[in-house]
């Protein structure tokens, strides 16, 4: 995601200050464009070099965002997750920065069976990752309130798109099972839900939300669930590959659905979802074929 929002402002010629563990991959032409400092957020004066005087503002993409990482580890998911937020919201106050952008996640709602997601329920996180981003969108609120700063929220869905070789979420697992020539594990029968939003879909969001300056929250997905048994039709039709499928034991808290209202975002955002699922599997496919034969792909 941030390599896409980054690509996203230099073709607007926008300068981006990334901050990143590694260097990010920027395309020849707009490299100019981009500073890169090299460290982890956690430190306080990495945070300091990512934030120069005269910042526009900031989009907050990183996090620890494991939810069973998050149960291990909720001394580290807490430090990385709200004490960083915190710090940046804290350099945004005394900079003079007027714009802060959150990854949020609808995990701060908690499992609502099968009912709809939106906006106005009330936070209710079962996971400390959850509750880590529950206390950044109030850190957010609260520097909003108090010092004016245009500060918002994106609870995004689950996100596919090109870049995500190195993920273990479910998509990038199909779409390795698919070059391989394998099968996947669908947990219980397959008819638990989810809304897959694609990264172009998501950067339209982003940038919506820095152009009107917006604040508040907003629910981000495709605004339509799918099965997990019917995600897996589009992959095999997205791939041409057969992906046999093994059914095991369901794991006990897996939610039911992931079900999303998204009216608030098409209202106040102007969002509209654009890519079709299908034709967005096709697009991490090539992704995927293209890092499996040693090829760059255009940006």
């Amino acid at each position: 995601m941030g390599r896409a929002v980054v690509r996203s402002f230099a073709q607007r010629g926008n300068p981006v200050t990334v901050v990143d563990r590694v260097a990010p991959e920027v395309p020849e032409q707009y490299r100019h464009l981009v500073t890169h400092v090299a460290g982890d957020l956690t430190d306080p004066e990495v945070r300091e070099a990512g934030v120069p005087e005269n910042t526009a503002g900031i989009i907050h993409l990183a996090a620890i965002t494991s939810v069973l990482r998050s149960v291990d580890k909720p001394v580290e998911t807490f430090a990385n997750n709200v004490e960083v937020t915190q710090g940046l919201l804290e350099l945004a106050r005394q900079r003079g920065v007027g714009r802060f952008v959150l990854a949020s996640t609808n995990a701060v709602v908690g499992d609502i069976g099968y009912g709809t997601i939106s906006e106005r329920l009330p936070l209710h996180p079962l996971t400390p990752y959850g509750s880590t981003k529950a206390a950044c969108e109030m850190l957010l609120s609260g520097y909003s309130g108090a010092y004016g700063i245009a500060t918002t929220a994106l609870r995004f869905t689950n996100i596919y798109g090109p870049g995500m070789g190195h993920k273990d979420s479910f998509v990038p697992r199909l779409m390795r099972a698919a070059l391989a020539g394998e099968g996947v594990e669908v947990y219980g029968d397959g008819s638990q839900s989810r809304d897959f939003v694609h990264i172009d879909d998501v950067v339209q969001a982003v940038m919506a939300s820095w152009d009107k300056q917006y604040s508040g929250t907003a629910v981000i997905g495709s605004g339509s669930s799918i099965s997990v048994m019917e995600l897996i039709e589009s992959v095999r039709a997205a791939t041409g590959r057969e992906l046999p499928v093994t059914h095991v034991s369901a794991k006990n808290g897996e939610m039911p659905a992931v079900i999303v209202e998204i009216e608030k975002a098409r209202r106040e955002l102007g969002y509209t979802p654009n890519v079709r699922l299908t034709e967005g599997l096709r697009t991490v496919w090539d992704d995927f074929r293209a890092a499996d034969s040693g090829m760059s792909v255009a940006p």
